[in-house]
């Protein structure tokens, strides 16, 4: 019986070796966990395209947004681990793992990592009827009117929920969370005038505040965002120790072939350093940060254990 099962177990694995190497054979899905327009779906739409001509087949966006983001990643979780179903990965795919109980999916064992793909800044966004045009302002209007203005965000537990938490906790307010599904309807309010304020990606935000529709005060990161120079960071503004940087990647299910996910790390890399893939993603908000699974596999832990930190200061993880 051992004989059997040992001959049948070496059988399936080079039937997978034999499908790797034939890989890619047909169109390669990419999940995207969110609406249309969004941050995420906007770069995974222009990295799709360009991973199409390195692979030699189609690269197809399937949105599947929904509670919070995890029907897209438990639908990658749970497809065969064949190379065929990927997943573009934002903060918010660490975070909700951390968030929900039961946890609906284990970062670190469902999935595979393939590579990182951009890196971008939060951005401090007001509607334009909001007083305030700095950030010490802002903090200034919140302390005299407690509990009086508000920040939309693309959920519970959503980064850009979290990037507000983190602002209230560092600068000592109290301005309301209005959580949305997702925040493609965040941003449609704040363009609105519904809510007051979002702390959203820039690459999702960058169109509204060159057109003027928002008043951008400061972005999140260590340095200046490169597409949009003239704002300070917001410690540069004044509140010390809020630095959040957000970023884009793919995972494949765990126990994917490890030449499939060279194949499209390669893919990756290679449409991440052509010129007009640089062009469309800077026009964005957004940088290429191509690198290896393994960078990428420590980002995720790295991730995990900056936002764990943040969603218990904030009491969001009873």
């Amino acid at each position: 019986m051992w004989a059997v099962r040992s001959m049948a177990a070496m059988a399936l694995a080079a039937a997978g070796a034999l499908q790797a190497q034939d890989y890619p054979s047909r169109p390669v899905r990419l999940i995207v966990a969110s609406s249309s327009g969004s941050g995420v779906d906007i770069i995974a739409r222009v990295v799709a395209q360009r991973m199409t001509e390195a692979l030699g087949v189609q690269m197809v966006v399937d949105n599947r947004a929904g509670a919070g983001g995890t029907i897209g990643v438990q639908t990658v979780a749970k497809s065969p681990p064949d190379g065929y179903t990927l997943l573009m990965a934002a903060p918010s795919f660490p975070i909700n793992s951390m968030l929900m109980k039961p946890a609906p999916y284990d970062v670190l064992r469902d999935f595979t990592p393939v590579g990182q793909a951009t890196t971008s800044q939060y951005a401090i966004v007001l509607h334009p009827s909001l007083p305030a045009r700095s950030v010490r302002e802002l903090i200034a209007l919140a302390r005299a009117r407690p509990g009086q203005l508000n920040f939309g965000s693309g959920g519970p537990g959503n980064s850009t929920h979290l990037a507000g938490e983190l602002f209230k906790s560092l600068a000592q307010i109290n301005i309301v969370h209005v959580p949305y599904k997702g925040s493609g309807p965040a941003m449609v309010d704040l363009l609105g005038g519904h809510i007051h304020m979002m702390f959203p990606n820039v690459v999702a935000i960058l169109a509204h505040v060159n057109a003027g529709k928002v008043r951008a005060l400061a972005t999140s990161g260590p340095q200046r965002s490169r597409a949009l120079p003239d704002l300070p960071t917001v410690v540069e503004a004044g509140l010390p120790g809020y630095i959040v940087t957000s970023w884009f990647g793919l995972v494949a299910p765990a126990r994917t072939a490890p030449e499939s996910i060279a194949k499209l790390n390669a893919a990756l890399t290679t449409a991440l350093r052509e010129r007009e893939t640089l062009e469309k993603i800077a026009a964005e908000g957004a940088e290429p940060a191509p690198g290896r699974p393994d960078e990428f596999g420590k980002l995720l832990s790295t991730e995990m254990s900056t936002w764990a930190k943040v969603i218990k200061a904030a009491g969001l993880d009873s």
